[in-house]
């Protein structure tokens, strides 16, 4: 369907929606079932979800293209200005191949993406996720260095893991905040970041994996700040210029930091208990995530992504090879 024609038809769909709403409330119920809840249902059971609904596997083989909802994001997703590559875009583009169907990148945004898979626009508060109005699917799955996330859970169906992470305190080489020493014990290292945070700005991004709520550190005394951008890899350039003394990272976009301005930024220690990463799909396209799963399962046991891996985060392997080595579950 034509976009133009496809939003033409939400903005009457939720007309009729707040129309029938008001109408419940004011006018006799003789014409609510008389004339809105017919034009209601009408829209809902033919017009809507065509450009409402997620994709299932079936749609996805018919139509010829995998739509790959992408988030500009360290090495999972980089915008060349001519096109994109990296990480999660060669995954995007082998599982399309294995669908044997073309590759799309579809580009979104933190504030957007869930949105843009599932038909739903969400009210997140805290562990919380409320449908609060509906908007047009854009794409069939979502995969960017997405971390599972309680809240996210809620809203999307993700794969087995495929990356794994954490999110560290960073700082500024000059900062008067040092390294910890660690323990040998995550919980206790964590303890020891917390306890360093007391009067100092954090920058950080709300509603993503550097969220302060999801790691309670409105307690710690520290002063939240958040970033004005809605793209996860410009918070480590606001520390290297001086514009922000401590941030949240994520590790994989931690390690390329490092990577990137050497002597520049420092590791202070965790704030989190090891996380993952994966891809996403909405709840109603089950057979799509069966799928995936599988396919992953082959080229992890091929050797395949773990090439992949080696092309985009080789530094990775010094602090998780267990997970590439040792990952029962994806073997």
């Amino acid at each position: 369907m034509n976009e133009k024609i496809g939003n033409k038809i939400l903005v009457t769909y939720k007309k009729c929606l707040q129309a029938f709403h008001e109408d419940f409330f004011i006018n006799d119920v003789s014409h609510i079932l008389g004339i809105r809840i017919i034009i209601g249902i009408t829209l809902i059971c033919t017009l809507v979800p065509r450009i409402l609904l997620a994709t299932e596997l079936e749609d996805i083989r018919k139509n010829g293209v995998l739509r790959h909802l992408g988030i500009p994001y360290a090495s999972f997703v980089m915008d060349k200005g001519t096109g994109v590559e990296g990480l999660d875009v060669e995954l995007m583009q082998l599982f399309a191949k294995h669908l044997g169907v073309r590759y799309q990148h579809v580009m979104t945004s933190w504030p957007e993406v869930f949105g843009d898979l599932t038909g739903s626009t969400m009210l997140i508060k805290g562990n919380d996720a409320t449908v609060s109005g509906v908007t047009q699917v854009k794409g069939d799955i979502i995969a960017n260095g997405l971390t599972v996330l309680p809240v996210r859970q809620k809203m999307v169906e993700y794969s087995v893991p495929t990356f794994p992470t954490g999110v560290w305190l960073i700082a500024r080489a000059d900062s008067q905040l040092k390294p910890i020493k660690p323990t040998g014990e995550l919980e206790k290292d964590i303890q020891q970041v917390k306890a360093l945070l007391a009067g100092h700005t954090v920058l950080t991004m709300k509603d993503t994996c550097l969220d302060p709520d999801l790691y309670d550190l409105q307690a710690t005394g520290a002063v939240i700040r958040y970033s004005k951008s809605q793209f996860l890899g410009d918070i480590a350039p606001e520390v290297v210029s001086g514009a922000a003394e401590i941030t949240l990272l994520d590790i994989p976009d931690a390690l390329l930091a490092l990577q990137k301005w050497p002597g520049e930024i420092k590791i202070i220690g965790p704030v989190s208990s090891q996380q993952f990463m994966a891809v996403a799909v909405s709840k109603t396209s089950p057979e799509l995530l069966v799928e995936f799963n599988r396919f992953f399962k082959e080229i992890w046991q091929d050797g395949t992504y773990k090439r992949l891996v080696e092309k985009y985060y080789p530094s990775v392997f010094l602090y998780f090879d267990d997970f590439f080595n040792t990952n029962k579950e994806l073997k």
